[in-house]
């Protein structure tokens, strides 16, 4: 193990490439419980969603291990445990109330959000560090993240909000 004083950005990337990676691996595993959870059809839809995308987002994370030449290997994650906890606390509290689904939802926000900045962080250090390759590939879930969480707030606002204060 380098001394402390010995770490480089080098070292800051792959730490939080591991970090992201523990990180979707376990929403991967939350995600089926939400979608189950959830009363609303269109979020049952949209958590199902995107439980597919964060496959092609573990897949494009593993390519990026592979361009570093290091071992694809998630490191855990206390953050993304916290807010995963929260949903189950969410889904074991507010079970059969009209406001189950905005918490849940609510709570896949907060994944999205912690997704949104770790990948846009991997992303500059990316570009710092001359890593065209992961760039392209860190951009493309980046993208998905934001788009993913519009998607999220546009339920929100249209009905899962309006459901749980009616």
């Amino acid at each position: 193990m380098a001394a402390a004083k010995d770490k480089t950005l080098n070292d800051l990337f792959l730490d939080t490439l591991k970090d992201i990676y523990y990180a979707e691996k376990q929403i991967l595993k939350a995600l089926p419980k939400m979608a189950k959870a959830a009363t609303s059809d269109k979020l049952r839809a949209a958590f199902e969603k995107h439980e597919g995308e964060t496959e092609g987002q573990i897949d494009r994370l593993e390519q990026i291990f592979e361009l570093l030449d290091k071992p694809a290997r998630g490191k855990t994650c206390d953050a993304i445990m916290g807010i995963l906890e929260e949903g189950k606390e969410i889904m074991s509290e507010y079970k059969g109330t009209e406001a189950l689904d905005a918490g849940l939802l609510a709570a896949a926000q907060a994944v999205e959000h912690y997704e949104i900045s770790r990948y846009g962080t991997l992303k500059t250090w990316a570009g710092l560090l001359g890593m065209k390759d992961a760039v392209k590939l860190l951009d493309q879930t980046l993208q998905q993240e934001k788009t993913t969480d519009g998607n999220l707030s546009k339920l929100a606002e249209s009905e899962i909000n309006y459901e749980a204060a009616a």
